[in-house]
């Protein structure tokens, strides 16, 4: 939080010597066009000058020193834990992990971030802690998400990059941690990325667990555009009508693919946050935001993140249908479910249920919880992550 101030304190710094300047400037071309003698306003402008300078400066390297400095709280009163930010180099693109644990005895589980774009690495510790007993818990920045927005030019991201570069970090863990093999959380677009990594090397991963599990892209674009209309039938809303029939029903290509799907994915994200059978119903984006793994530059590409990439990569799945595509797996599977996910349809995921072939196949039901069961249900949320272990370790 302190850091949020002080660049808000040098930005508003900034803006006032530039208007400063400016108000100088003009008063020096006046008086110059007047025949004056303006010794006294050129020695302002330098001086404000000056200052502009020395701020722009001091914000520079106040940016640089909260990259540096950026880190992830330390486990206290436990020896033997590991709590580490680490920049790998995967497939040529710089990215980074957040390794938390109370043992590094502990099995390796690597929780996949929904989006594409989205980084829940203080979410996760935040919401998820007890895993830490049970776990070495591992957050993944993928490229153009967060800490590791930069990873790569994003009109150029792939599917396929996300694919290569979760089974570089997969085998960096199980090198690092000496395991054979991993678990997997997928969350949202996280949870189709687990499916393509067990199913393309599935001796490396324990089990996959998919929670706001996407099933078929394109389908699910079109049933949540039909719900919000619903929705805003029932409601009256005539405004929000609207504005989904001017931007039309997807996909969506180009450059507003983010801004339309928002119009309707934010309106069932605020219709399932007022359905009182959803519990702690609240992601805390300020909390997440403001903690100390983020730099200033990775709270800024929090949301590019967000926005940038999810418009280029979305448009890439909606030929994806996991139904088709990936109707066998050699590894156990556990959905973790919301009984009341409007924005991942529940239906998708037991269509798929139906067709997939696995060693184990299961679906475990949060009757309290929307599309995020690890942040409504957190304390059940765990309570299977650590039976899935116990059944499959």
């Amino acid at each position: 939080m302190i850091q949020v101030i002080i660049l808000i304190v040098l930005l508003l710094g900034i803006a006032v010597t530039l208007l400063t300047g400016l108000i100088h400037c003009i008063s020096l071309i006046i008086k110059r066009r007047r025949g004056k003698i303006a010794l006294k306003t050129k020695s302002r402008l330098k001086r404000t000058g000056i200052v502009l300078g020395s701020l722009v400066i001091i914000m520079f390297g106040f940016g640089v020193l909260s990259q540096l400095t950026a880190r992830t709280p330390l486990i206290s009163n436990v020896s033997g834990s590991v709590a580490t930010l680490t920049k790998l180099e995967l497939n040529g693109r710089k990215q980074w992990i957040s390794i938390r644990g109370e043992s590094v005895d502990k099995p390796v589980l690597l929780f996949l971030a929904g989006g594409p774009g989205g980084s829940q690495m203080a979410a996760v510790r935040h919401d998820l802690a007890e895993l830490e007993k049970h776990f070495i818990v591992v957050n993944w920045d993928q490229p153009g998400s967060g800490k590791s927005y930069y990873a790569t030019p994003k009109n150029s991201l792939t599917v396929d990059d996300y694919i290569k570069d979760g089974y570089a970090v997969t085998k960096y863990l199980s090198e690092r941690f000496g395991q054979e093999k991993i678990y997997i959380v997928g969350e949202s677009w996280g949870s189709a990325l687990g499916i393509f990594l067990v199913a393309k090397h599935p001796e490396s991963y324990h089990a996959l667990i998919g929670t706001g599990q996407m099933v078929d892209f394109l389908q699910t674009e079109l049933m949540d555009y039909d719900r919000a209309i619903e929705i805003a039938t029932e409601t009256g809303d005539a405004d929000k009508i609207k504005k989904l029939k001017a931007n039309g029903r997807p996909p969506y290509y180009g450059s507003e693919v983010t801004w339309k799907s928002a119009e309707y994915l934010n309106y069932l994200g605020t219709y399932m946050d007022k359905n009182p059978e959803i519990q702690n119903n609240r992601y805390n984006t300020f909390r997440n935001i403001f903690s100390s793994e983020y730099g200033i530059l990775d709270k800024i590409n929090f949301f590019h993140g967000i926005i940038t990439t999810f418009n280029h990569v979305y448009p890439q799945l909606y030929d994806i249908d996991l139904r088709v595509d990936y109707p066998k797996l050699e590894v156990p599977v556990y959905f973790l479910i919301g009984k009341h996910d409007i924005s991942a349809p529940t239906s998708l995921v037991e269509d798929y249920m139906n067709v997939l072939e696995a060693p184990h196949k299961e679906i475990v039901w949060f009757e309290n919880s929307g599309h995020c069961p690890w942040i409504n249900e957190s304390e059940k949320f765990v309570e299977e992550l650590i039976r899935v272990k116990n059944v499959e370790n």
